[in-house]
């Protein structure tokens, strides 16, 4: 009891808590010293990084997913050399890192397989920054792809994070990968009216349209013939930004000319015959 007493006595003694508390302050400052210097460092270097692997030609979509990745090792980096100022032992510290990776591992399987499938997009690139593609049930344009998410805009501005094992377990169809794109239009004119005459006016509408490209050149055909309708396809290529813009006014042009000219674009209709039958009896 003596001996205890001794001992909490030394402690308690304000010269000994004096000097703990300088030695131990001294390392707190030093360590949250390193750690704030070397975060300012590690994100200086990061967008050194960035730039360098942009000036060689590297796009945008890899630049920012490797500065992510090399901004992360050097905070690691950093927050180890910090532990290491307290006295703790960065060995054990590493070992304690792995043992508690192997069970973290276990309970953020779906973030490995999101930071997997977002190292497999940027390597196979099927999409880029900028791209509009439809994945994962959504279509917009892309605006990031990240370590563990792609975010993308919809056309009426709404910004959607896609986990990336969505997108790259699923089918991907980017719409501007290709320069060029092709408009399939079907229009459909009455079993009465000239297909040759159609076929014509249709031809003159495609040919005056300055946007419409000329290799490859439009195609023109009789679809089929429908129930309620004679289809003909209409085949123009455009450049990609084109698309819609044309898709609209091709539209437009072609149902006004075709009433213009006497020609009717049908709508699916049924003839009912009812047959009345006599009562039984009669």
């Amino acid at each position: 009891m003596d001996a205890l007493l001794q001992t909490l006595s030394t402690w308690i003694d304000p010269k000994t808590i004096g000097d703990l508390a300088l030695a131990w302050g001294g390392r707190v400052a030093a360590a949250l010293l390193v750690f704030l210097i070397g975060r300012i460092i590690a994100r200086t270097l990061t967008l050194w990084f960035r730039r360098a692997v942009g000036r060689v030609g590297i796009e945008d979509t890899l630049s920012h997913f490797f500065g992510s990745l090399v901004y992360i090792v050097l905070l690691t980096f950093v927050a180890l050399t910090a532990v290491a100022i307290l006295g703790v032992p960065t060995t054990n510290f590493l070992a304690m890192i792995g043992a508690a990776g192997l069970a973290i591992g276990l309970a953020v399987k779906d973030s490995l397989s999101n930071f997997s499938s977002g190292v497999m997009l940027v390597f196979f690139r099927p999409f880029k920054v900028g791209d509009y593609i439809e994945a994962a049930g959504v279509g917009g344009t892309v605006q990031a792809i990240g370590i563990f998410n792609t975010v993308v805009k919809t056309p009426d501005n709404r910004v959607i994070t896609i986990p990336n094992s969505l997108v790259y377990a699923g089918t991907i169809t980017n719409y501007t990968a290709e320069p060029t794109r092709r408009i399939d239009l079907v229009i459909g004119i009455s079993y009465d009216d000239d297909v040759a005459k159609a076929k014509t006016l249709i031809g003159e509408i495609v040919a005056a349209e300055k946007r419409v490209l000329a290799d490859p050149a439009p195609a023109l055909l009789l679809l089929e013939l429908a129930d309620s309708s004679v289809n003909i396809a209409v085949r123009p290529w455009v450049a990609t930004p084109d698309y819609w813009s044309v898709r609209g006014d091709l539209l437009e042009r072609i149902k006004r000319t075709l009433e213009d000219n006497g020609l009717s674009i049908p709508f699916p209709q049924r003839d009912l015959h009812i047959v009345s039958q006599p009562a039984p009896g009669q």
